[in-house]
Order: C-alpha cells, then structure tokens, then sequence
C-alpha cells in the first residue's frame, strides 16, 4: 500500500461549500487528493476545516492547488503529514460521526459504531453524490418524513426530486413500503451512486410498488416523472434558487392534498421560498429547523387539480444548470 499523506487546513464554510469535488483540475493532480469537509465548531461558519488525503506525498504544486481551494487558509502553516500505514479511504471518512435522526441511522462502513435499536440504518459512504446524512439539510428531512409517519400519514406516490445519494427515497420507502417510488437527479453520477447504494441496503429497484425507479433527469422533465404524477409526497433537498424556479413544475405534480418537503434553503432563503410555492396554492404546514438550515413542509390546497407540470416561464421541467447540489 503507498504512504497515506494528509494535509488539514482552516477555512469557511462558503469555502467549503464551493469546493467542486469533480473539478477537472484536481481529478489531474498527481496524487490526486481526496477531499473531506467538516465543521469545526457547531454552527460557527468560520470555523471549518479541509482534510486532504494522498497516495503519496504529494508535491508542492499539488499542496498549492489544495490550498487555493480555500483562500482564508492559504496562509496556514500546515503542511502534508504523513501517516504511516493507513488506508486514506478510511481516514477520510474517519471524521464522518454516525447520524441518528427520527428512526434511521446513517453510517458509514469505517463508522457503524453501534446501531440503536428500532432504527433501520442506511449505509452511505462519502461519494460523488450529495446526502450522505452529515448535513443539517438531510436530517432536517429525515426528521420530518419520521415526525410524518408518527401523525399517521400514508403516501402511495413518492418522488425524490435531486436525490443524491438516494438516501431520502430510501428513507421514505422504508416509512411506506407500499408506495410507488421514483428518486430524480439531473447528474447521471448520482443516479449511478444510488443505484449502488441501493444495493448496498437491500433497496429494491424497478416500477413495481416497493420498488424504486430512477431517472436522469433535469427536475421533473422526464417522461417516467411525468407519467407517474400526480403525487402524494415529493421531497426536494436542493437549493433555494432551483426550488423557486420549480415551484410551477412541483406544485403542477403535486396532487391536491398532497405533501411537500422542501430544503437547502438558509433561514434567509425561507420567506421568498415559501412565498413562490404559495403563489401556486400551497400553504405551510410546518418546519424543522436545524442549525440556519430549515427544512419546510407544505401542503396543496384541496381545490386545486394537476397539470402537466411547467417551468415559471411557461415550458415543461427546470431550468437548465441546476443539479443534485
């Protein structure tokens, strides 16, 4: 096995968050690092730290493209360590805490630790894909899709709308094992990471009831989404801005009654969210909140129908350049 290198430095969490871990200029580094994210200090957005690790020490052109990912910590006086006959797979998902949020339980393979009882744990490995659990967006749904089943709800149409690592679908069949399920992201690498974690949890795939079915897709434009509307629960963990834009499609999906779970909003981001969805005839029906990040649960009124759903400028699905976030 080459040495293991790891090199940690500070920086914000708008640094960290703006990291684009599939840029072409790291995948061309030599080694090439692995990149981990994580808070140093609860919610404090200027205390977080980078971790990258190396097969090899890496050279100084490599350390100082690491560095530039994050400009508050360029000035660090941090150097690669190196660490001696460690697999650097498992350090960096050394700093990924198990999260236990309502009745699931996120792990990775390097931290199960121990599962509490009556919660069905998820396996899901820090990847290309956004929604390992780790962030405060993620819990928040997975909190309210648990606080939903404990009131009793029961859905028989589900769609994920930018689904990541698929954790939230899986998630929401595990609550209504009955239902049709369909999990949607506009990046083919996330489609193709849930699909690996399906298996890796024993989700089943397919178009049957209990099943999940997936789709590349940019929002809601594609024809399986279209032709299995309208529906009851539709969650959507992206970002404030591909939500407003959505709010025509989603709400269009949505069958009258029918539950909506919004996040990847900020506190600040809130109001004008919730105003766009109002304006096609949803209403707040409550909120979780985690840290600055809410997660938002709306309801459609009973006296509107469904359409075929339409972007906010009058054409099918979303807007073009938004992805799984």
């Amino acid at each position: 096995m080459p040495d293991s290198w790891k090199l940690t430095l500070p920086c914000t969490r708008d640094e960290a968050e703006a990291i684009d871990f599939e840029a072409e200029a790291l995948a061309a580094l030599d080694p090439a690092p692995v990149l981990l994210t994580s808070e140093e200090v609860e919610d404090d957005p200027l205390s977080w730290r980078l971790d990258a690790f190396f097969d090899g020490k890496p050279d100084a052109a490599t350390v100082a493209a690491v560095r530039a990912l994050v400009p508050s910590g360029a000035a660090s006086g941090a150097k690669p360590e190196r660490v001696a006959e460690q697999d650097w797979v498992t350090l960096s998902q050394a700093g990924i805490e198990p999260v236990h949020a309502g009745r699931f339980y996120i792990h990775t393979e390097a931290n199960r630790g121990t599962v509490p009882p009556g919660t069905r744990a998820f396996r899901i490995e820090a990847s290309r894909a956004f929604g390992t659990g780790q962030h405060q967006t993620t819990t928040g749904c997975l909190v309210t899709l648990d606080a939903l089943k404990q009131r009793g709800a029961m859905f028989r149409n589900i769609v994920d709308v930018g689904t990541g690592t698929g954790l939230l679908a899986f998630a929401a069949m595990h609550l209504w094992p009955r239902a049709y399920a369909t999990a949607s992201d506009i990046d083919p690498a996330s489609i193709e990471v849930t699909a690996d974690n399906a298996d890796l949890n024993g989700v089943a795939l397919g178009h049957s009831k209990g099943q999940l079915a997936l789709a590349v897709a940019s929002g809601l434009d594609h024809p399986l989404i279209l032709r299995r509307a309208p529906y009851d629960l539709i969650v959507a963990n992206i970002l404030a801005g591909p939500l407003i834009a959505l709010a025509p499609a989603i709400a269009a999906a949505l069958e009258p009654g029918g539950t909506l779970v919004l996040a990847g909003l900020l506190e600040t981001q809130a109001v004008a969210v919730a105003r766009a969805y109002r304006r096609e005839g949803l209403f707040l029906a409550g909120r979780t909140q985690i840290g600055d990040w809410p997660t938002l649960r709306l309801r459609k009124r009973q006296r509107l129908g469904w359409r075929r759903p339409v972007r906010d400028n009058g054409k099918t699905a979303e807007t073009p350049g938004f992805g799984s976030w």
